[in-house]
């Protein structure tokens, strides 16, 4: 934001290299020419040019004056980029379209005005805007460019930001605008869609890089900066349009479908002390006639515009890619699948989905599937829709990997779903659960059981001692929804207890499962413990009870470290920071990059994953109580200081505070391999936003006078997570100390906490029997009639296979874990690419270039773990290295690469 020089259009006067000396870029070049300025000549004689060439400036710099030496008016130019959308060659035919033709013509399609950075010091009001039109100039590719040119005085100061209006009768993509003929040109890096000022007449406002803290606001742009914040709030009615930014808070009402079916009715989710919950983002619509609780569906899922990327050419691969695989690769499984219910008949048939697939109905157009799923169409003929996956790195790497019992206790180390092991601290091991309701509390895992199996190594006491004793608990939070899911057809449930031994190698050893059902239909509490056997009986039920625990590990997983964890809580960061943080604010920009597309995922899921009859409520085993499970979680274990990886493995039990150990922290497992990975990137992402947060904050008192950022702080507690609010583990935010957390916190959630369970879903879930998302039948030793026993018995198999997932359930699930896992060609990895607002300061672009070294040496830090034969739990044979963590991917499915943002 230097103060401007002469432009001239037909002149190649070079852009100085650094910023001219001070005295001349506040307006006072005359002390720097090599004659006398000064002339007895009127004011109003013709103007000539003069070169200035200061002694120490290596460019020349064109200047005009009158022969009197009064600079008088300068020509700025604006070089406007408009990205062409994809719905450009369909949405824009018609009249509207040939208007805005007309209007490219004319050179009236975009007005732009210049807003100067302070205020007149005469009047102490904001100086009046320099407008002008843009003109189309040119196409190249996707880039369409306009230009415009500015008369600018020379008492108009330094340029603070631009208003932008659209004159066309279709929203556009901006991408950039640059101020050229400046000592140092202004690029602004907009990437926003700018609504038809016939939609809405407001204009938009972009700011240049330059960071402000609210009381740094330079005295031009404050009303500006208040007033875009109001904008982007709403006023909290009606229903938000697909063009519109407005950002507010609604809870979870729009899961449901009653006035289709009333058995689609389901709870709302948050404002409510039953199903506390995050909110979402407000779309406004109407109430459902069946239930004035719930919203209505419709075609459009309302998020900010500026959230949605789905037109935008390059970044439609994920949205477009998710949103085609539920409207019409799983419709059209369910078409190849007539029968919801049928299983695999045997485990070759499971293979075949590897090599023969699942024939689709053709569809209009010979590449439609081609186009929806590249990677799961695979050497097929253009007369072939044989859906035919992928045969996922752990099938390729060990065929039988999923079967063995190593290899299940090594994933709640290594897996997709490491942060669900925690350690057994008391023993017996106990419910906390109202006996009188749901039966004895005391575990059926008894010491002798225990012991049995770790004789030789030591006690069950000194085990606890030694902290060797570790448990997956399910049991509390599925057991009060153990009755209502077995009313629903096709699934069954159990509280669930998987008991673990550490042993010198440390690795897990698998010691107990422990099956629970309440009291219920007249019958008294069943529980059963089943431990790895010797004999066939055993061996059986010990595979079919560990079927069981992975279907109650998977829902967990998905429901609760995936969606809950990490897309579901983070909304609310979303929807507060562009509320309350003006887009100059730096925490804003820090936290931008984090953001990017999570809502527009967010909108997909409520529309096909969490909804009722969606993915979820079809394919896991809680059905239509898988929200409300999802509800319960949040009420009893989320806690915002616990989202921060370190006080997430103290609170498990999986670490203690060490001020002499790495990190400031003793792992209670030396070999975890996302616990090692991940507090290595932890402490990269604090150092960076260390540095970041110093630099704008050198002392407390900026950070508790930031009135926007403690605005921002307490929507996040008392709004976006208002069923929390008066909980006493919120932190406070009153020094850049506590600031660093906060947003480290956050940081870490969007980026290594959602990598480590999103990329590597088809890796390990992609052959379902190694993660069933549901079980459908119950354990034979269940009240089981004599018939039922002798079909265990003569058929095992067969009940194993009958218990997994039906076929559209698992083909259905496979589908979607594939593409979920899949990095785009334009993903935005951590520290891979620094932003124009940091790049523009010297400080934080060196702390960048800090942050970008340290995750390339955290990628060689992975890979020579990976090679250490010492470290059992990422190598040995058949083992899939453990690279979850690693920051940068190439694109597709490649379990590893940890992007910025939740953006699939």
């Amino acid at each position: 934001m230097l103060k401007p020089h002469v432009y001239h259009p037909h002149t190649t006067t070079k852009t100085l290299a650094s910023p001219l000396h001070k005295p001349f870029s506040h307006g006072t070049a005359l002390a720097f020419l090599p004659f006398n300025a000064c002339s007895s000549l009127g004011k109003t004689a013709k103007p000539f040019k003069a070169r200035v060439v200061p002694n120490k400036i290596k460019a020349a710099v064109d200047v005009n004056l009158t022969h009197d030496g009064i600079l008088t008016d300068y020509t700025v130019k604006g070089v406007i980029t408009v990205k062409q959308t994809v719905g450009g060659f369909l949405s824009n035919l018609g009249l509207s379209r040939g208007i805005d033709d007309i209007q490219d013509l004319l050179g009236k399609s975009i007005l732009l005005e210049l807003v100067s950075l302070e205020l007149d010091p005469k009047t102490g009001q904001e100086k009046e805007t320099i407008k002008a039109y843009a003109h189309r100039v040119k196409q190249k590719g996707d880039d369409v460019t306009y230009e415009a040119e500015f008369k600018v005085g020379q008492d108009f100061g330094e340029i603070g930001a631009v208003v932008v209006e659209n004159e066309h009768h279709k929203e556009m993509f901006l991408v950039e605008i640059v101020l050229d003929g400046l000592t140092d040109p202004i690029t602004i890096s907009c990437n926003s869609w700018v609504h038809s000022k016939f939609d809405n007449p407001q204009k938009r406002v972009f700011f240049p890089p330059k960071s402000y803290l609210p009381s740094q606001t330079p005295s031009g742009l404050k009303r500006m900066r208040k007033e875009e914040l109001q904008a982007l709030r709403g006023n909290g009615v009606g229903e938000r349009k697909s063009f519109e930014r407005i950002y507010d808070y609604d809870v979870y009402n729009d899961l449901g479908d009653p006035d289709s079916d009333l058995k689609k009715k389901r709870p709302v989710l948050g404002g409510n002390k039953q199903f506390p919950y995050p909110r979402r983002c407000r779309t406004g619509r109407p109430r459902c006639e069946s239930d004035p609780e719930s919203e209505t569906k419709s075609n459009m899922f309302y998020v900010p515009r500026d959230e949605c990327f789905s037109e935008v050419k390059q970044l439609t691969f994920s949205a477009k890619t998710v949103y085609s695989v539920f409207h019409a690769v799983v419709p059209a499984l369910q078409t190849a699948i007539v029968d919801k219910d049928l299983g695999f008949p045997y485990f070759t048939a499971i293979d075949q989905l590897f090599n023969e697939g699942v024939d689709l109905p053709p569809q209009e157009g010979n590449n439609m599937w081609r186009e929806i799923l590249p990677r799961l169409l695979k050497a097929i003929s253009d007369s072939d829709n044989a859906l035919r996956f992928e045969i996922p790195e752990t099938m390729e790497r060990d065929k039988f990997f999923w079967f063995r019992d190593e290899e299940f206790a090594r994933q709640t180390l290594s897996g997709i779903n490491p942060y669900a092991l925690q350690l057994v601290t008391e023993w017996p091991l106990k419910s906390k659960l109202d006996p009188a309701i749901y039966g004895p509390p005391e575990s059926v895992i008894t010491k002798e059981m225990v012991e049995q199996q770790i004789r030789g190594f030591c006690s069950l006491e000194e085990a606890l001692e030694q902290k060797k004793l570790f448990v997956l608990d399910y049991h509390d939070l599925l057991l009060p929804y153990v009755k209502k899911v077995r009313q629903l057809p096709g699934t069954t449930l159990y509280g669930s207890r998987t008991l673990f031994f550490l042993n010198p190698d440390e690795t897990l050893r698998p010691l107990a499962i422990e099956l629970t059902r309440p009291p219920m239909d007249g019958k008294p509490q069943w529980k059963e413990a089943y431990r790895p056997s010797w004999h066939s009986s055993g061996v059986w039920l010990w595979r079919l009870a560990k079927a069981h625990v992975l279907a109650h590990d998977s829902g967990y997983h998905q429901l609760i470290s995936h969606w809950l964890r990490t897309h579901c809580c983070t909304e609310p960061y979303i929807i507060a920071t562009n509320r309350q943080l003006s887009e100059m604010h730096p925490i804003y920009r820090l936290l931008h990059p984090h953001f990017r597309y999570t809502m527009e995922i967010n909108a997909l899921a409520r529309a096909y994953l969490i909804n009722a009859d969606g993915i979820i409520e079809t394919s896991f085993s809680p059905g239509k109580y898988s929200m409300e499970i999802c509800s319960v979680a949040y009420d009893l274990l989320w806690r915002f200081d616990h989202e921060a990886l370190p006080a997430d493995l103290i609170s498990r039990g999986m670490a203690v505070e060490d001020p002499d150990a790495p990190h400031g922290l003793r792992l209670t497992i030396k070999d975890y391999p996302f616990a090692n990975d991940g507090l290595v990137l932890w402490d990269i992402l604090k150092e960076w936003v260390s540095d970041y947060v110093n630099h704008y904050y050198p002392e407390a008192s900026l950070v508790e006078s930031d009135e926007e950022l403690q605005a921002w702080w307490t929507e996040i507690r008392t709004v976006g997570h208002g069923d929390k609010k008066d909980e006493p583990w919120w932190p406070v935010l009153k020094t850049p100390q506590d600031l660093i957390q906060i947003v480290t916190t956050i940081t870490w959630v969007t980026s290594g906490h959602h990598a480590s369970v999103n990329f590597g879903q088809y890796t390990y879930a992609g052959y379902f029997p190694s993660r069933p998302t549901i079980a459908r039948k119950n354990m034979p030793t269940e009240e089981a009639t004599e018939r039922d026993w002798e079909f265990f018995m003569n058929k095992p198999e067969v009940l194993l296979l009958l218990c997994f997932p039906s076929q559209i359930q698992a083909t259905t699930v496979m589908a979607i874990l594939d593409v979920l896992s899949n990095h785009s060609p334009d993903e935005e990895y951590l520290g891979e690419k620094s932003e124009l607002a940091w790049a523009k300061d010297p400080v934080i672009q060196a702390a960048f270039e800090k942050f970008n070294g340290r995750l390339m040496e955290l990628e060689g830090i992975i890979d020579e773990r990976n090679a250490n034969k010492d470290l059992r739990n990422r190598n040995g044979a058949g083992i899939v290295p453990y690279e979850f963590l690693k920051p940068f991917s190439e694109p597709g499915v490649t379990g590893k690469g940890v992007p910025y943002s939740i953006s699939i």
